[in-house]
């Protein structure tokens, strides 16, 4: 199982090219700070794997989210990362865009409104639909991986737990989960994994931002403990909203992804946003465009490997002077150099004659101007 505790930031990363600001978290493997970057002039997000986090497993898991991250950022909904690297003092760190708010953040304030969360169910399930297209699961939505971006639209974050569709590793024993947002099927540890556990988990964070708590959280604290809260989940006895403005399509829309049974829930990520963009049709507001990545362009890419755990950092090119490949380069260029001078001879020296007979072709051409110009002066 993951568990993510808290703890005191790190020192932040001396990086080339970038001026730091200020921390913005830091969670059980990484920080994330806020820098500046000097070339092109913008504010980013910095991840920084944290110093004695650095071994075979945490970076395999840092590579494979770079990785996911970098494909999958192409998606409008899906957190855009502008680069990977190694730090100075040998931290893995990737690069994204900084995101100032997200929606965990916001429902704390207070339940949001229908159509906000409408809209930010449709476009958070086109980014999931395209990362399983892809071959991967996120495996850990909740409200506090959906950022808001600088333009005030939500975005999917943190592939920290990813895992493939079809893992290769049958007896794959790590388990992400986020009571209560995890569906009873992977809190029982029954599955890693799954579309069906994905559709479950999107539904509880919309339920999440519309009832402003999570599912099946009591109003008494002391009956919200981690053991509690598991157990109510995983009796997944569906409560309304309760809302006046939340219509019966809605309702029926999340308890049937809030199912017990993985097999009742929708079908798909992208079965799940049309039943939302119907439910925003009823509610007399423009159904979000549903944005997927086609099936031709998941399929091009090579499958993110999960298992690679070799640390990788910036790509420096040498070439040793003496190897068989710099000889190879230096004979390629003296033979095109060879080809320039056959088709381009070298000039040979000015003779005196040739530049006597130059210095009188240039004294006549300057004495027929001098002519032209005393007649247009009427001078002649």
């Amino acid at each position: 199982m993951v568990h993510v505790a808290r703890r005191k930031a790190a020192a932040p990363p001396v990086l080339p090219g970038y001026t730091y600001i200020r921390p913005l978290g830091s969670g059980g493997f990484a920080d994330v700070y806020l820098f500046e970057q000097d070339m092109p002039r913008r504010v980013v997000a910095v991840k920084v794997l944290v110093d004695d986090a650095v071994n075979p497993e945490v970076i395999r898991t840092f590579n494979a989210e770079a990785d996911i991250s970098a494909r999958l950022s192409a998606h409008a909904s899906i957190v855009t990362i502008h680069q990977a690297s190694i730090s100075a003092d040998g931290r893995p760190y990737f690069v994204m865009e900084y995101c100032p708010d997200t929606m965990s953040a916001r429902y704390k304030k207070g339940p949001l409104s229908i159509a906000e969360v409408l809209d930010t169910g449709v476009r958070i399930a086109g980014a999931l639909e395209t990362a399983h297209r892809s071959g991967v699961l996120h495996r850990d939505i909740k409200p506090s991986n959906i950022l808001i971006s600088s333009l005030g639209n939500p975005v999917l974050a943190d592939f920290g737990v990813a895992a493939a569709l079809d893992p290769l590793d049958e007896h794959e024993d790590v388990i992400a989960m986020s009571v209560p947002w995890s569906a009873p099927e992977v809190l029982e540890q029954r599955v890693t994994g799954s579309v069906a556990s994905e559709v479950w988990s999107l539904g509880a964070t919309l339920y999440t931002l519309l009832a402003g708590h999570s599912p099946f959280e009591s109003p008494d604290r002391e009956k919200n403990r981690r053991d509690v809260l598991t157990a109510r989940v995983v009796r997944a006895k569906y409560t309304p909203l309760g809302r006046p403005d939340a219509t019966p399509r809605l309702e029926g829309i999340l308890a049937r992804a809030m199912s017990k049974d993985p097999s009742a829930r929708q079908e798909s990520m992208h079965a799940f946003a049309e039943e939302l963009r119907w439910a925003q049709y009823e509610s007399g507001l423009s159904p979000t465009a549903l944005e997927v990545a086609a099936t031709e362009w998941a399929a091009a890419a090579a499958p993110v490997d999960f298992a690679a755990s070799a640390p990788r950092g910036p790509v420096i090119s040498t070439v040793n002077k003496d190897s068989r490949r710099a000889t190879r380069a230096a004979q390629a260029y003296a033979a095109r150099r060879a080809d320039d001078d056959d088709v381009l001879p070298a000039r040979a020296a000015p003779s005196w004659r040739a530049a006597l007979v130059g210095g009188l072709i240039g004294a006549g051409v300057l004495g027929v101007v001098g002519v032209v110009l005393l007649f247009a002066l009427g001078v002649l």
